[in-house]
């Protein structure tokens, strides 16, 4: 079989109709995490609820969180096509109820439903890519993924502010149902798989051990300080339980004929190592894609689309160098790329911690594209390094595990750096609504983002040194049609 060229990646190409697929897929979770933003206080105009609107992000990340894991097994028993299709169709499920959503108590509820959905969206659109492409195009194919989230940054502030204006708020879940529409009819028309058909014991006690004590540690993590105090009997009792529900989860999974989350994935060196990489990555960007804006507008009162612009840097700079980094992981291999890639992010984030003290949005913006010119070589070749590693029937697992260790270290850099702010903020005399405050706090917070770079350094000091030929196991069976 001749070996694909690079051109075979495009549009145009056999693979064409299921790349634009993928790319409408992860376009949903995509502007789903930015729209919302800007139509908060419209929501909470209509339905009430201002103390509760923040459960609206919390419950939509902790139930994608902790879902990963269980759509990465199966996808991996039955298949990616069913696997992404139950996903579009809870989130298109999921949007319509939001829409008609009558109270906040049941917005909040419907974004758990949409949240179950975007957590098979995402890790499935980047396991089919890693089926379907060779290890020289994925880069390029992930470049194209990557650009979608850098297009959302825009529209998705820009369609939340211009429903919320001129519409109502409900559009911006409505807008969705199209959207979900074409992306499955794609996939169906156009992307077919080969499944051995066999018969397969499912892991009912793992999934649910796995679930249950994530969602404890998570919710804990995400509300610790903030709906309730961390020594507070709802905080231990959380991670307490928490915990011991994922030591019977290891205790289950040692027995299980088809583990939901094998263990070997914590024994191989290369998965280890990776999973710590996306951890850091996904602290790093919840840092910046939620203080920015914050500093920005309360220091030198920049419009909300301003500040919207200045984080879009970071995701413009992600697709740029996820697109090149083939080049690189080619020639140096995919431990260099990634340490090429973490120094570079280091050089950015150090430059926002110095400029913090002057603020100005061409220094952030400057800072944030640099930071995403070093994620795009971070997170792009460390994830293709660790889908080549295994066979088709784990690569859903691996990716699955990847994207979970992400939504861990989003959950734990929230908790974190919100301490860390919400500390200086209750020490300063001025409060919330003082720039001071605001500069000090948000300039701790990007020294804090700093050091968790370096830290990320050492899981990439700690990555095996591998050539793509040691790695690649080969394709999928998955051909298009």
């Amino acid at each position: 079989m001749n070996q694909p060229t690079r051109a075979s990646v495009g549009f145009r190409s056999e693979r064409g109709p299921i790349l634009i697929a993928l790319m409408l897929t992860t376009g949903l979770v995509a502007i789903d995490s930015t729209i919302l933003a800007t139509a908060v206080p419209s929501i909470v105009q209509d339905l009430g609820g201002f103390a509760q609107f923040p459960w609206l992000f919390s419950v939509y990340l902790l139930a994608q969180a902790v879902s990963v894991p269980v759509y990465a097994k199966l996808s991996d028993t039955v298949g990616r096509k069913p696997i992404v299709l139950v996903g579009i169709a809870l989130f298109l499920i999921g949007s319509v109820l939001c829409g008609f959503a009558w109270s906040m108590p049941a917005l909040i509820a419907f974004r758990a439903l949409q949240g179950l959905g975007a957590g098979a969206i995402q890790p499935m659109s980047i396991t089919i890519a890693g089926d379907i492409y060779t290890v020289a195009e994925r880069a390029k194919t992930q470049g194209y993924l990557a650009s979608v989230w850098a297009i959302s940054s825009v529209v998705g502030p820009t369609l939340g502010g211009v429903f919320s204006q001129f519409l109502s708020w409900r559009w911006i879940f409505f807008v969705n149902v199209p959207l979900c529409i074409l992306a499955a009819w794609m996939l169906i028309r156009s992307f077919h798989e080969s499944i051995e058909r066999r018969k397969h014991r499912i892991d009912y006690a793992g999934a649910v051990l796995l679930t249950g004590g994530t969602t404890l540690l998570i919710l804990a993590v995400l509300e610790g300080g903030q709906a309730w105090a961390w020594n507070s009997i709802w905080s231990i009792g959380a991670f307490v339980l928490g915990g011991l529900l994922l030591v019977a989860f290891v205790l289950v999974e040692r027995r299980a004929t088809e583990p939901v989350l094998p263990l070997w994935v914590f024994s191989r060196r290369l998965l280890v190592t990776t999973t710590l990489i996306s951890l850091g990555v996904g602290a790093i960007l919840i840092g910046l894609t939620s203080y920015v804006p914050t500093y920005l507008e309360g220091t030198i009162g920049v419009a909300p689309i301003v500040s919207g612009l200045a984080v879009a840097a970071l995701t413009l700079g992600w697709p740029i160098a996820a697109s090149l980094s083939g080049r690189f992981y080619l020639r140096i291999g995919f431990r260099n790329t990634a340490l090429l890639g973490m120094s570079i992010a280091i050089v950015g984030a150090i430059s926002l911690a110095l400029t913090s003290v002057t603020p100005s949005v061409l220094f952030v913006a400057v800072s944030c594209f640099v930071v995403g010119l070093g994620m795009g070589l971070i997170a792009t070749p460390t994830l293709i390094a660790a889908q080549s590693s295994v066979a088709w029937n784990e690569r859903g697992v691996v990716t699955g595990s990847n994207m979970f260790a992400r939504s861990i270290g989003s959950a734990v850099g929230v908790a974190v750096f919100g301490a860390i702010a919400n500390s200086i903020i209750a020490g300063s005399a001025g409060g919330a609504k003082s720039p001071e405050t605001i500069q000090s706090a948000s300039t701790a917070v990007f020294v804090a983002v700093a050091i968790a770079t370096v830290l990320t350094i050492a899981a990439g000091l700690a990555m095996p040194r591998s050539r793509v030929e040691d790695v690649e196991l080969g394709r999928a069976p998955a051909t298009a049609e």
